[in-house]
C-alpha cells in the first residue's frame, strides 16, 4: 500500500461513508434504487474510469485500485461496488476506433454497460449457451432468452453472447458463440428487446432482468472480435472479475465487523456492554483475522494482474475464499446484532443478504473448488 493508494483509499472510505451510506440504509429496506444523482457523483470521483488511461480522461491506475475502492464502496452497499464493473474494464475487447471513441465517454460515467451471458440452462456452463444469431444479408439477427443481467435497463449497451454456429463434437461446445454490442438508450430497451425484473432477496439498488430477444436486427458491424470466438473472450476477463468479487465479498464483511464493533459496545446487558463477554470479543477477533487474511490475499492476485502475470488459480481461490469467508462473518455480524439484527433497522442483515450472493456469481464457490482442484490434480477424464 503506497502512499498515493492509502490516500486514494481514504476519498473512497469518506464518499462511500458520506455518500453512499445514508442512502443504502434508506433505499435498501425499501427496494429502491440507487438515484442518478449518485452515479453523477461516482463519476466525478472517477470511479468508473480507474483502469482507463489518462490520455483518455481515466485515472490510469490498475486492477488493485479498481478493487481497492470497491471494497470500501462495497462496505457501505454492494450494488456501489459492483457498479463500478458497468465502466472499468468493460470495453476491453473493443477495438481500436470504438475504444478511442467511447473511453472518454466510459470515464464519464457516460458509456455504462451490462453484461448478458447466462441463460436458464446456461449459468456455470456457459458453453450451454442457446441464445442465437443468424447472419441476414450484412445485419444479425438476435433471438433467445438470457438470465441476471443487472442494470441492463440502465445501461446505454449489453455485450451478449450468442451462438453463430454448432460444432458437432460435443466436447467442443465452446466453439461457435459469439459476442454481439447492443447498443440502446438508457432507462429503455430497443424494438426486439424486452425484459422482466427479478424479485431478489438482495443486491438491491438496481434491477436484475430476464431478457428476451425477439429478431433483435444488428448491423454486421456489432459483432465484437472474431466470430466464434466470444466464449474466449470473456473467459479472459474472469481473473480481475473474481478479484472484484472478492473486493466486494472483503467490503461486505469489513461493513458486518465495523457495525458489529459498534453495536456491542453500545448495547447493555447484564449490567455491562456486550463488547465486554469474552464470547463476543472472540468472534470479533476471529471476524478481523478473516478479513485481514483474504484482504492480503486479494492484494496479491490483483498484484500479479496488473504486472501482467497469469493467476488463474489464485484468482478462483480468493474469490472462493473470500466469499465463504463474507457469508460466515456477515452471518456472526447479525448474531452479534441479536434480535435488532433480524430487522432492516439496522444494515447487519443487508450485509449478510449481499454476502450470500458473492458465493454464487462470478462462478459458484463449487466451481471455483473444481478450477482449483483441476490445477492440483487434473481434470477427470468424464468431466465430472
Amino acid at each position: 500500500m503506497t502512499p498515493e493508494r492509502l490516500e486514494l483509499q481514504a476519498l473512497a472510505r469518506e464518499f462511500a461513508h458520506k455518500e453512499v451510506l445514508p442512502l443504502a440504509n434508506e433505499l435498501d429496506p425499501i427496494e429502491g434504487l440507487m438515484p442518478d444523482e449518485l452515479i453523477e457523483k461516482m463519476a466525478n470521483m472517477g470511479f468508473f474510469g480507474i483502469t482507463i488511461p489518462e490520455e483518455y480522461g481515466g485515472l490510469g491506475l490498475g486492477v488493485f485500485e479498481y478493487c481497492m475502492i470497491s471494497e470500501e464502496l462495497s462496505r457501505a452497499w454492494m450494488s456501489t461496488g459492483s457498479i463500478l464493473a458497468r465502466g472499468n474494464l468493460m470495453i476491453d475487447g473493443f477495438d481500436e476506433q470504438r475504444q478511442a471513441e467511447h473511453l472518454p465517454q466510459v470515464a464519464r460515467g457516460e458509456y455504462l454497460g451490462a453484461m448478458a451471458i447466462s441463460e436458464n440452462d446456461a449459468g456455470s456452463d456457459v458453453a450451454n449457451i442457446s441464445c442465437r444469431a443468424r447472419r441476414d444479408g450484412d445485419d444479425w439477427i438476435l433471438t433467445g432468452q438470457k438470465m441476471w443481467c443487472t442494470y441492463a435497463d440502465g445501461a446505454d449497451y449489453l455485450i451478449v453472447l450468442a451462438r453463430t454456429s454448432t460444432d458437432s463434437d460435443p466436447r467442443k461446445r465452446h466453439h461457435g458463440i459469439s459476442a454481439f454490442l447492443v447498443e440502446k438508450e438508457r432507462g429503455s430497451f430497443p424494438a426486439g428487446l424486452s425484459g422482466t425484473p427479478m424479485r431478489k432477496i438482495g443486491y438491491r439498488g438496481w434491477k436484475t432482468w430476464e431478457l428476451a430477444f425477439d429478431e433483435l436486427r444488428l448491423p454486421g458491424s456489432a459483432l465484437l472480435g472474431e466470430e466464434g470466438r466470444g466464449f474466449y473472450a470473456v473467459m479472459s476477463k474472469l481473473e480481475p472479475a473474481r478479484a472484484h468479487t472478492a473486493a466486494r465479498s472483503i467490503g461486505l464483511a469489513q461493513g458486518a465487523l465495523e457495525d458489529a464493533i459498534a453495536y456491542a459496545q453500545q448495547r447493555i446487558q447484564f449490567h455491562h456492554p456486550i463488547s465486554e463477554f469474552q464470547a463476543i470479543r472472540f468472534k470479533l477477533a476471529e471476524m478481523a483475522t478473516r478479513i485481514e487474511t483474504n484482504r492480503q490475499m486479494m492484494y496479491h492476485v490483483c498484484t500479479v494482474i496488473d504486472n501482467g502475470g497469469r493467476c488463474d488459480l489464485e484468482s478462483s481461490m480468493v474469490k472462493y475464499s473470500a466469499s465463504e469467508m463474507s457469508e460466515w462473518v456477515t452471518s456472526e455480524g447479525l448474531q452479534i446484532h441479536g434480535g435488532a439484527g433480524y430487522t432492516t433497522e439496522f444494515a447487519a442483515e443487508r450485509h449478510w443478504r449481499d454476502a450470500r450472493l458473492t458465493r454464487i456469481f462470478e462462478g459458484t464457490s463449487e466451481i471455483q473448488l473444481q478450477i482449483i482442484a483441476d490445477r492440483m490434480l487434473g481434470k477427470v477424464r468424464n468431466g465430472s
